[in-house]
Parts: C-alpha cells; structure tokens; sequence
C-alpha cells in the first residue's frame, strides 16, 4: 500500500497503482501537459472510493509506503488505463 500526498491531501492506493499514476504525472510533465484521472483509493478513515487527481507539469506527488492498512488495492481496469494514458502520452513527438 501507498500513501499519495498531493496538493495538502493525503490518500492510500496499491502499490501498482501509485506507480503507474506517478508513470503518468512524469509522462505529462515531460510534454507540459495536464490531465485528471481518477485512481482507486481510501482517504485517511474511509473506505475505498474513487479519487479524482489533476496531474500535470507542477504537480507535486509524493509516494511512500506503508503498512498495516488492510490489503493492498488492486484494480486491473484502473492500472491497465493509467498505463495506456502514459503510454500514449510518451510516445507523443516531443515539441520543444
């Protein structure tokens, strides 16, 4: 499990998720892009819900890892569409 702080929230993901999300927020900071995208989480005491993140050129994320909060998140249509996102992003022709 991950603890994403971002823009004075804290929220929790899974571990692949946190990843491809951070994959993602690169991707579009190297193209001078933004975009928001909702990633499958739990605010601090809640359950699990759907988190809606602006990622763009200054986003400032944070991940780091923690334990002891139940089990890692999993969501294989969320993680599979942040990774085509990042994907097709990056492999856009760079224009600066």
């Amino acid at each position: 499990m991950r603890r994403i702080v971002y823009a004075g929230t804290v929220f929790y993901t899974g571990d692949s998720l946190a990843a491809a999300l951070l994959e993602y927020a690169r991707a579009l900071a190297s193209r001078g892009m933004a975009d928001a995208v909702h990633v499958p989480g739990r605010l601090p005491n809640s359950e699990a819900e759907e988190i809606e993140v602006l990622i763009g050129p200054a986003s400032q994320l944070v991940s780091e890892p923690v334990h002891d909060l139940g089990p890692d998140i999993v969501d294989v249509e969320a993680l599979a569409e942040l990774r085509s996102r990042a994907e097709r992003v990056s492999a856009l022709p760079d224009h600066r």
